[in-house]
């Protein structure tokens, strides 16, 4: 079972990827069936780029880490 504090770890993981380029990324919620919203933050929200960093990079990350996890929705 996934919990708000092992997907925060995870991110904790990922974030100094986003912060090189002055961006970051926030959990907002865990919704029901293995859904993860989150915000992306300082360079990220207005990146043309940012879906790709959404999926390619920290959807794929969580989801080989926590395989309950089945979406990350970018929630603003």
């Amino acid at each position: 079972m996934i919990t708000a504090e092992k997907i925060e770890e995870s991110l904790a993981r990922i974030r100094p990827y986003l912060e090189v380029d002055g961006g970051d990324v926030q959990l907002v919620r865990l919704a029901e069936e293995g859904i993860v919203e989150v915000r992306l933050l300082g360079s990220c929200q207005g990146c043309p780029m940012s879906l790709m960093t959404l999926r390619a990079g920290v959807e794929r990350a969580l989801m080989r880490e926590h395989p309950d996890v089945r979406r990350v929705e970018q929630v603003r």
